[in-house]
């Protein structure tokens, strides 16, 4: 079984690439073999229709808030919901959320679906900081045009099967120090160390989830440790979480999602999340 991570991005560019890794799972082991830039949307729909078998971790969210979808009265089927908003451009999107944040008490102003709690991962309405708002609207538009399975939400082809990651998940257990920045003078030494600790963790086996990583060459190993932005790390940590979910059932996940939301993988660590309408 190939295993991918994808580093997501809403604006894909050579400067900021959509970042895959690619490799196996062998045993208690994660193979990386190599490391892919995709540098634009057609790039990355190319991408999502190889052949499979593989199945892949991507790092955008799957799904939006039920409090959001009741609020909003949109579709809470994933399909019907997924549609709607593909139809949506970028503006209107940013109008809508802007809208509704404003109509929302302090300190509740984003709406969160049930896995953010325990995976620790931002608002699907966020537009900054990161803008996982807009990474959904062009990631699960294209996973559904692709045909991909995407266990809870959507039937496909079953070789080629997409799963939510969140890096943060996996490094924090790591390390609550920053790694990674895009910004030049925020490169600093103090975060190629965070980064370097994170890969040689994950080489003597990823916390709770038993997976060691190995690098198919030296040169991969020098690339996570070197890429300030942090991109190939986290397609690597997204990766892992996608191997991890390969041998739990029904992926380690929730036997009943959240209608409309999706669920990180290994939020929970493999344990039974109670069901949710």
């Amino acid at each position: 079984m190939k295993i991918v991570g994808v580093d997501f991005t809403s604006t894909p560019r050579k400067a900021k690439p959509i970042v895959v890794a690619h490799g196996r799972r062998q045993g208690r082991r994660f193979r990386l073999d190599a490391l892919e830039a995709l540098t634009d949307f057609d790039a990355f729909e190319r991408f999502l229709r190889r052949p499979g078998p593989w199945i892949g971790g991507f790092d955008f969210p799957f799904g939006l808030p039920r409090e959001l979808l009741a609020d909003l009265l949109w579709p809470r089927d994933w399909a019907r919901l997924i549609a709607f908003c593909a139809a949506l451009s970028r503006r209107e999107l940013r109008g809508i959320l802007d809208g509704y944040r404003a109509t929302r008490p302090a300190g509740r102003k984003y709406a969160h679906r049930a896995t953010d709690g325990p995976a620790g991962s931002s608002s699907p309405m966020k537009l900054v900081n990161p803008p996982v708002a807009l990474m959904f609207h062009e990631g699960a538009p294209r996973l559904a045009a692709a045909g991909l399975q995407l266990p809870g939400l959507a039937a496909g082809d079953r070789r080629r099967v997409a799963l939510e990651a969140y890096p943060g998940l996996l490094a924090r257990a790591i390390t609550r120090a920053s790694y990674k920045n895009d910004a030049r003078d925020k490169q600093t030494p103090a975060r190629r160390a965070a980064r370097r600790a994170i890969v040689a963790a994950l080489e003597a086996g990823a916390p709770r989830l038993g997976l060691r990583l190995c690098c198919a060459r030296p040169a991969l190993r020098r690339r996570l440790i070197a890429d300030a932005s942090g991109d190939a790390l986290d397609a690597v940590l997204c990766a892992i979480q996608a191997a991890w979910a390969v041998t739990q059932p029904d992926y380690g996940l929730p036997r009943r999602l959240p209608r409309g939301e999706g669920w990180i993988v290994s939020a929970t660590l493999g344990t039974r999340h109670p069901d949710h309408d």
